[in-house]
């Protein structure tokens, strides 16, 4: 819910910041002359016909005020109205959660990583392993602690991959286990260049 808001307040806020740059800038323009002829205020006013707009709303105002179906439709509006308003106070004031991996919890607080620092540390482990070309890692977290580790690692041509894969889990054990990882790891065909 929380990522559709912050989506609605961007969209919402742009949309107004473009109608107040240009309503800023229609007001610039007619504010250089006074009177009602050539750029003014009150040509302005005139060209939006902002008096006929004042008894139209008037006159729509009085009907909302009355009672009947039009009272119905005015508040399911006004009510909608907050919803949304809410929703972009949501959007705008609630925190964005930061999506760790917690090796450790106690009274004290919790002992964690950010996803990519450790998606980097196992990548940087990983191409340290003989016959591996790349290495490419993603590091998920678990509700209740630890995550999820995938590696895709390219292998050389000559390297075995059973043997390979067991050597790039070997290595990412002591990382892996203190942080309950479940680690993946893909061993995938080298690339071959044509020339």
């Amino acid at each position: 819910m929380i990522p559709l808001a912050r989506v609605v307040v961007r969209v919402v806020s742009f949309i107004l910041l473009v109608l107040l740059a240009l309503a800023g800038l229609a007001v610039a323009v007619f504010s250089i002359n006074t009177g009602t002829t050539g750029p003014s205020l009150g040509r302005l006013a005139s060209l939006l016909q902002l008096p006929e707009l004042r008894d139209t709303v008037g006159s729509w105002l009085d009907r909302l005020e009355a009672d009947g179906p039009i009272a119905v439709i005015a508040a399911l509006c006004g009510v909608g109205a907050v919803l949304l308003g809410l929703l972009l106070l949501a959007g705008l004031l609630v925190p964005r959660r930061e999506r760790l991996i917690v090796m450790a919890r106690d009274d004290d607080g919790q002992l964690a990583v950010r996803r990519r620092p450790l998606a980097q540390v196992s990548q940087a482990l990983a191409e340290q392993v003989r016959g591996v070309t790349e290495a490419r890692a993603k590091a998920r977290p678990r509700r209740r602690g630890g995550g999820r580790l995938r590696l895709r690692v390219a292998r050389g041509p000559s390297a075995d991959p059973g043997s390979v894969r067991e050597e790039v889990a070997g290595r990412l054990a002591e990382l892996t286990e203190p942080f309950g990882l479940a680690t993946r790891v893909e061993v995938t065909r080298p690339r071959t260049r044509v020339e």
